[in-house]
């Protein structure tokens, strides 16, 4: 019998840098982008044609938009549509952080 090597790699705590996508922070961004625009709409209790009807979209938009399909938005597209839900987006740029290699982007929710 074959021993097995579970070899544990331990992650960079972002899911598309670590499956080698060469756009992860895009894909990061438009990822958390949608997360705070579907809390929302649920905040909102909006249906899916309520959402289509104020985004200027069509419902199986919404449907892709609910289930992070996420190919047909752009990181611009899903912050239009949070500000279509009475929401101001602020961008703050500062310095990197020490602990990082490269700049990053997040999203931050303000109560």
């Amino acid at each position: 019998m074959a021993m097995m090597n579970d070899a544990i790699d331990v992650g960079t705590g972002d899911v598309f840098k670590d499956l080698g996508f060469a756009d992860a922070q895009e894909r990061k961004l438009r990822t958390e982008l949608a997360m705070r625009l579907n809390d929302l709409i649920k905040e909102r209790k909006l249906t899916q044609t309520a959402a289509a009807e104020i985004f200027g979209i069509a419902q199986s938009h919404v449907s892709e938009l609910r289930n992070f399909k996420l190919r047909r938005f752009s990181s611009e597209r899903l912050l239009h549509f949070i500000t279509q839900l009475d929401r101001d987006v602020e961008i703050l740029i500062r310095p990197k952080a020490a602990d990082h290699l490269a700049g990053s982007v997040s999203v931050l929710v303000a109560v």
